[in-house]
């Protein structure tokens, strides 16, 4: 038995109102020029010990040419001899140096710390961070070595949002 085939026959378009054919009602952007809004999110605060605090935040600046670049940031804080006012001590700032670390740290500004990396931040980084206290009177081996154990921690913050 043989089947015959309809051809489906489009309709004709109604007629356009003078509203849909106004050229202002019609935008068009440019899509190869990128855009790029810097912005900083804390994510964390806690204290590593008595009378300091360590915040922790994800900044998102920019390139000149509009490519995100993304950081973790530490600030740790002494807390003043008289009132309940902070005093900041130190500013460390991690740049992911990998493409995969960049995405961890806009996961993470995205969704939060997850267990894994608050363990991090908490019993890694913040130690590091606070032994930075007395960075300007270090010696510069410690220093270093210091630096070293801050960034291996803020690596992993960025690895573990994955």
């Amino acid at each position: 038995m043989a089947t015959k085939k309809t051809q489906l026959k489009p309709k004709p378009a109604a007629a356009a109102s003078p509203a849909a054919t106004n050229a202002a009602d019609i935008k068009v952007v440019d899509t190869t020029t990128k855009t790029c809004k810097p912005f900083i999110i804390q994510v964390m605060v806690f204290n590593p010990k008595s009378g300091f605090k360590i915040e922790v935040q994800v900044e998102k600046s920019c390139t000149p040419q509009a490519d995100p670049i993304w950081k973790l940031v530490f600030d740790l804080y002494k807390k003043q001899q008289s009132g309940s006012d902070f005093d900041q001590l130190v500013h460390v700032s991690y740049t992911g140096g990998t493409p995969v670390e960049q995405r961890g740290l806009e996961a993470t500004a995205a969704k939060g710390i997850n267990d894994q990396q608050a363990d991090v931040l908490i019993n890694r980084a913040g130690p590091a961070v606070l032994a930075l206290e007395n960075s300007k009177t270090m010696p510069e081996k410690e220093l270093e070595q210091t630096k070293t154990q801050v960034k291996s921690a803020a690596k992993d913050v960025a690895n573990f949002a994955l």
